[in-house]
């Protein structure tokens, strides 16, 4: 098998993947400048690559932005977004970054950094979903929920609210909701709202 027919194979099986990966694969910058001038893969972004033929699909932004942010969290609406929940739509891919880490320069999507000097912020309550062939973490939706009271103020009680009580009416105990409330230091915060609605 030509180097070329290695790429396209690799980058079939893939609907984003890095240059990183390529190389990790043993496939030159050479091929994939071919690859990229014969119109088979294109770039999505400075990094990230995909397939003309592979499919798009609703999550894309949240993969590229962490193809080239690997180390971050989606989190606040991005999450809410993924999971399902409320009614509010993110006009940018909100991530969780280490409180040192430097901002990515990402033309597009548009992103919103959050920072956390807690290493739990970045284990506890995430889960790992592929997206696109890309690891993609992701706060789970009770843990979502603590966050957004967390930064209540910039994104306003009534979405807290409304994500609150649907995660109570989806399953989620006021047990887990508090679990992750005294993480984010906001149990006195939400233990009146979950009285009122549990």
């Amino acid at each position: 098998m030509s180097k070329a027919e290695e790429l396209h194979e690799f980058a079939r099986g893939r609907p984003l993947f890095r240059a990183k990966e390529l190389r990790e694969a043993g496939i030159s910058a050479s091929t994939l400048s071919t690859a990229l001038e014969s119109g088979i893969v294109e770039r999505v972004s400075r990094g990230v690559y995909r397939h003309v033929d592979a499919p798009w699909d609703e999550h894309l932004n949240l993969s590229e932005v962490l193809a080239r942010v690997p180390k971050a969290v989606v989190v606040l609406i991005s999450a809410l977004n993924f999971h399902g929940i409320g009614t509010h739509q993110a006009s940018a891919v909100c991530i969780l970054m280490r409180q040192n880490a430097v901002t990515p320069r990402i033309e597009y999507p548009p992103i919103e950094v959050i920072r956390s000097s807690d290493p739990r912020a970045f284990l506890e309550g995430v889960e790992i979903h592929y997206l696109n062939g890309i690891a993609v973490p992701i706060t789970t939706p009770v843990r979502t929920v603590a966050d957004c009271f967390k930064h209540r103020s910039k994104l306003g009680l009534e979405l807290c609210l409304e994500a609150l009580k649907e995660i109570l009416r989806s399953g989620c105990t006021p047990a887990e909701v508090l679990e992750f409330a005294r993480m984010d230091r906001v149990e006195n915060v939400m233990m009146p709202y979950l009285e009122a609605i549990a």
